[in-house]
């Protein structure tokens, strides 16, 4: 399935996913199981802060575009599935040290990990 782009219109839009989440929608279903199934841990914070910071909501863009990297060059496997997880794990923790760092009580309007755990 090819995906076609009019650049020009689009610029002039405010951009849409729909259509690329629609495309990966069965793929992001199984990344979004994957994270869940992660975030467990016998350390009773891991569970409690993975779950925050999922909660918090996001677009899951970058998994997205990894899965739709991974469509559009034909890849046949199911790597890219613990691929796209690892991907939303890594901006997840960059966007935990980023508040830890700044010190931000908010992340997406929300209070951050930092302002509930310190």
């Amino acid at each position: 399935m090819a995906l076609v782009v009019d650049l020009e219109g689009e610029r002039q839009k405010k951009p849409n996913l729909d259509k690329l989440q629609a495309l990966v929608a069965d793929d992001l279903k199984a990344v979004n199981e994957v994270i869940v199934q992660r975030m467990e841990s016998p350390v009773a914070l891991i569970p409690q802060l993975a779950g925050h910071l999922v909660a918090s909501g996001g677009k899951r863009l970058r998994p997205i575009l990894t899965l739709a990297s991974a469509r559009m060059c034909g890849y046949q496997g199911n790597r890219h599935i613990p691929l796209a997880a690892c991907v939303e794990f890594i901006h997840t923790a960059t966007l935990l040290h980023d508040d830890v760092v700044d010190e931000s009580e908010l992340r997406r309007g929300q209070a951050s990990a930092n302002a509930v755990w310190g």
